[in-house]
């Protein structure tokens, strides 16, 4: 199962997307950092999946800079793949299966877990 994951490049800490700063933004080419951070890229079109150990990354590719970047994830590595980028590159991450931010430093108390938790609740309804 897969769930949404959004990545911003802003100044300000990000606490709620609802209450983001539109003009703390910052304009990024998301998509050549991830095709340049990751081996195993299968293209088509412009969209593209990054395939790495127990996960994969999917997202549609634009050579252009962009404020924030959404994108599909399947599988827990993933998500550290991409807090090591954030950490990196100084983004934020944005979870749609908790609607909340994840805690770059403890991902471990919002992250996959929790999304499986949700995701179980839905597949229970």
């Amino acid at each position: 199962m897969s769930w949404d994951i959004v990545l911003f490049n802003s100044k300000q800490k990000i606490e709620s997307v609802s209450e983001l700063d539109e003009t703390q933004l910052q304009p990024t080419n998301f998509s050549r950092i991830l095709e340049n951070s990751f081996e195993r890229i299968k293209k088509n079109d412009n969209h593209r999946e990054i395939i790495g150990k127990n996960f994969t990354i999917d997202f549609f590719s634009f050579n252009e800079h962009s404020s924030n970047f959404m994108l599909s994830l399947y599988g827990e590595n993933g998500l550290f793949e991409l807090i090591t980028l954030a950490k990196k590159y100084n983004w934020q991450i944005y979870d749609s299966g908790i609607d909340g931010m994840i805690d770059l430093n403890n991902p471990e108390n919002n992250g996959y877990e929790n999304h499986g938790k949700y995701a179980g609740q839905i597949i229970k309804k």
